[in-house]
């Protein structure tokens, strides 16, 4: 039997703007004592209660625990933009596509997951958190046009849908001349991220057991699984590790997970007045032209830009990161809405992503009867969904070609050695946002 011990970190203690904007939750239910189940879930984000629902839908009688480090909805889960893209979109690459048949699959496993998403907003009543509403790419300078159509080809390779947006449309959307063109294409979900996963953990709390504020300190695997936490235990025979980077954090996938850090501000709330010198649609998602260009959500009477990716294999951010690299997006955001003046930002903050050299995911079963579902390479939304419910499935055994399907990936390759990461991680990220230019 093997023991994986967590390696403590500090806490990021930065409230997101979507965690910010939500009522206060309720008192939380901390993990104390010795429970007995049949399953453990360790993480409570996408892929941690996309698999908790889909084990309560398959083994309905089983008892199922997940227990979480923090509050639903305050860590990477509800810090990402919302976006739960269906098309390829590859954030650690030079464009969103890659081979026509791998991509293919890519969309019928990302709109699996999308439908999955739907079918809990709608069982449980959170819909306002899911809208279907697509996304618009948008180019600021000639090389995010030249990007565009390049994105444009691959989508008439796969057969995809989409529409071209000149400059006047682009201002008629956003209210802004910055853009001189863009994409639309419809099959994006926008999500309250926050807002989902607390939504989601609601409406599974009279089938799942959801234990917060309970950090695991140690894994024990075995004939029976042990998860300890501060306060408590539980013991199970089957364990799914839902916990995206942090899997390095018990000595799993070590030396093969790249930890990035993304950062996001959102604007306080806009007068009438501000809004109507504005314009725009009161509504609307688009993601840069250049993958390491700055992504902007409108919702409502807030704006919330993000750009600017750093190199934390720590995992974990402070509060002067987050400040310094929130003086790039007030003048980002000063570059697009300069008719706004000067509009102070009511939360800004940083969020985990766990990357791949290979943009491969963690997923499978590791040990006997101990299956994980993480590194989604930026795509936490949809493929935490994706990996999360496919745990579940291959944990139960259903068949579903789909498990197959993810079964075939690689898995995340080995780093370069520690120093070749310390220096080459950090002047990659910076020399692939240089020469994002005007998108960033």
């Amino acid at each position: 039997m093997s023991v994986h011990q967590a390696v403590r970190t500090p806490t990021d203690t930065s409230v997101s703007g979507w965690y910010g904007l939500l009522p206060p939750p309720k008192a939380p239910e901390v993990l104390r004592g010795r429970h007995i189940a049949d399953w453990i879930i360790v993480g409570a984000g996408f892929a941690g209660l996309a698999a908790a629902r889909r084990l309560s839908q398959l083994v309905p009688d089983d008892r199922i625990v997940v227990v979480d480090a923090q509050r639903v909805g305050w860590g990477a889960a509800g810090r990402n933009s919302g976006f739960m893209i269906d098309l390829p979109h590859e954030l650690g690459g030079e464009n969103y596509g890659s081979s026509r048949a791998y991509d293919k699959k890519r969309i019928r496993m990302n709109r699996a997951a999308i439908e999955f998403s739907g079918s809990a907003a709608e069982e449980y009543g959170f819909q306002s958190h899911f809208v279907r509403s697509g996304k618009i790419h948008g180019a600021a300078t000639s090389h995010g046009i030249r990007a565009l159509h390049d994105f444009e080809d691959h989508l008439k390779g796969v057969s995809e849908p989409f529409e071209q947006l000149d400059a006047a449309e682009m201002k008629r959307i956003t209210g802004t001349d910055f853009f001189v063109g863009g994409t639309f294409t419809p099959g994006t979900v926008m999500a309250q991220p926050a807002g989902f996963i607390r939504g989601l953990a609601e409406g599974l709390s009279n089938r799942v057991e959801i234990f917060e504020d309970s950090p695991v300190t140690t894994l024990r695997p075995g004939k029976e699984h042990k998860v300890q936490t501060l306060e408590g235990e539980v013991v199970a025979p089957r364990l799914i590790l839902a916990i995206n980077g942090h899997l390095e954090s018990f000595g799993f996938f070590k030396r093969r997970l790249l930890h990035v850090f993304t950062y996001a501000s959102m604007t306080r709330q806009l007068s009438e007045t501000e809004q109507a010198t504005l314009g725009g649609e009161p509504h609307w998602a688009l993601i840069p032209g250049d993958p390491m260009g700055s992504t902007l959500r409108r919702i409502g009477d807030r704006i919330v830009v993000r750009n600017t990716f750093t190199y934390n294999p720590a995992m974990t951010t402070n509060d002067r990161q987050i400040l310094k690299i929130g003086r790039a997006h007030d003048r980002s955001f000063k570059t697009r809405f300069p008719m706004l003046g000067d509009i102070a930002m009511d939360y800004r903050w940083g969020g985990h992503l766990c990357l791949s050299l290979n943009s491969a995911p963690a997923f499978g079963e590791i040990e006997d009867r101990v299956y994980v579902a993480g590194c989604c390479n930026g795509l936490g939304t949809v493929q935490g969904t994706l990996y999360g419910m496919l745990a579940a499935e291959l944990a139960v055994g259903t068949g579903n070609p789909m498990v197959s399907d993810a079964l075939e990936e690689p898995s995340p390759t080995k780093l370069y050695p520690g120093p070749v990461m310390a220096v080459g991680a950090p002047a990659r990220l910076w020399l692939m946002q240089k020469r994002a230019g005007r998108e960033l």
